[in-house]
């Protein structure tokens, strides 16, 4: 069968198996926007993150415990906290043209409601092969993943007629000074967000969407991460140790959301991206041996932080706002620390916040015996250059450098939201 026909197969297999998930599992009801989405176990239920579940805010500030809406203007999974347990994964798009890219994101999109949603996989007949690996077993539980899918620059080549309708800020992820990029780690066609309280919802779901889409989509890069409990409460903590996230904005604060993080009408992109943000991928190795010989009093001067409580070394709690202007000359907090040389807190620098979403991961050794782990960092944000770039060029030749080395990632576009069981991920693009 040719590249088209198959993913016309899937694409029709994709939407038969969405209806069958609404008859035949209990879904996320009348999610066209967080303000109608109930959670999977009620609002307000307490979930692994806090009071309101893992999966952000809608009218009253909560969407239940672990459910993410699948339907609306915009990918809600994007103010999701972070699961236990993540993928990101970057493609190559091999659709021929623009026509079979139009079949290869209704297929996408068809899983991706599916496996969300949850449901009992349909059957095909009894000489075809499972219709489902079966990794979840027979039913797909309902409201227990949550999928995010960007565009890369590269996208919008010749090979689609695209070029005029890239988005205006995308643009390709430069290596910046203390980079060290690996080629085979870098950049994609289009990249995958799935996240999950299980390991084996991820698995499931990759598989899944590689086996749906693999007449059109090939897997660049791929690497897997896990979010720590709190220890012993507040932000998880990162490799290094420290408490990582804790000067976030707040995702359930919506006009902060407008202002950050979502693409709008008044923007001057094209009019297709409205409802999208851009999301930035870095790949970053932590080099944790030589970290760990490192003195606690000397780790928390580079970070600027207390390890302990994630206070900062002026305060006394994790949520405690650093005094800079009280330490003009570094002799609390030094003056390259981390936190102060990403958010130096002064007002002409609020509009350059980012929502961080990042996790950690490990590969067990690489070539040379050393423990492989580190982070794998991703944020959000209304304009590459006058936010994360911003704040990267600030942190070039901090004291950390000598212990992260960044060696992947890429920049992407994350489309439209699916408003509706008719709609698609592109079709404002393509359609």
């Amino acid at each position: 069968m040719g590249r088209r026909g198959f993913l016309r197969g899937a694409a029709l297999t994709g939407a038969g198996l969405a209806t069958a998930a609404v008859t035949t599992a209990d879904t996320v009801p009348g999610a066209d926007a967080p303000h109608a989405a109930q959670g999977a176990h009620g609002a307000g239920t307490a979930g692994p993150y806090g009071p309101y579940g893992a999966a952000g805010p809608r009218g009253d500030g909560t969407w239940g415990a672990g459910a993410v809406p699948f339907h609306g203007p915009r990918q809600w999974s994007v103010l999701a906290p972070p699961r236990r347990v993540s993928a990101f994964a970057a493609f190559d798009v091999t659709a021929e043209n623009r026509a079979e890219l139009t079949d290869l994101l209704r297929t996408l999109t068809g899983r991706a409601r599916f496996l969300t949603s949850g449901g009992i996989p349909r059957p095909v007949g009894i000489t075809g092969p499972p219709p489902d690996s079966g990794v979840l077993g027979g039913r797909v539980p309902s409201g227990a993943l949550a999928v995010t899918v960007a565009v890369g620059a590269a996208l919008f080549d010749d090979r689609f007629g695209m070029g005029a309708l890239r988005p205006r800020r995308l643009t390709t992820m430069p290596s910046f000074p203390d980079d060290d990029l690996r080629p085979a780690w870098c950049h994609g066609d289009l990249s995958l967000h799935l996240h999950a309280d299980e390991p084996d919802t991820v698995l499931h779901a990759l598989r899944d969407i590689a086996r749906h889409t693999r007449g059109g989509l090939r897997i660049r890069w791929r690497l897997d991460g896990f979010t720590s409990p709190p220890r012993p409460t507040g932000t998880p903590r990162n490799l290094l140790g420290f408490k990582d996230g804790t000067a976030n904005p707040d995702a359930a604060d919506t006009r902060a959301m407008d202002r950050l993080v979502w693409v709008g009408g008044d923007s001057g992109e094209p009019a297709w991206a409205a409802g999208g943000t851009y999301q930035v991928v870095r790949l970053i190795r932590m080099l944790v041996e030589f970290w760990d010989r490192v003195s606690l009093g000397e780790q928390e001067r580079m970070i600027g932080r207390v390890r302990e409580s994630g206070a900062p070394l002026d305060g006394d709690t994790e949520h405690d706002v650093p005094h800079y202007a009280d330490d003009p000359k570094g002799d609390v907090i030094p003056l390259d620390a981390h936190i102060r040389r990403a958010g130096p807190r002064t007002p002409g620098t609020a509009g350059r916040r980012i929502l961080r979403r990042s996790y950690n991961y490990d590969r067990g050794l690489d070539t040379n015996g050393t423990l492989d782990m580190g982070l794998l960092f991703c944020c959000y944000q209304r304009d590459l250059a006058q936010q994360f770039e911003w704040i990267q060029r600030r942190l070039a030749g901090e004291p950390l450098t000598d212990y992260v080395k960044p060696f992947g990632g890429g920049y992407f576009f994350v489309l439209p939201g699916v408003r509706d069981a008719s709609d698609w991920y592109g079709r404002s693009l393509l359609g």
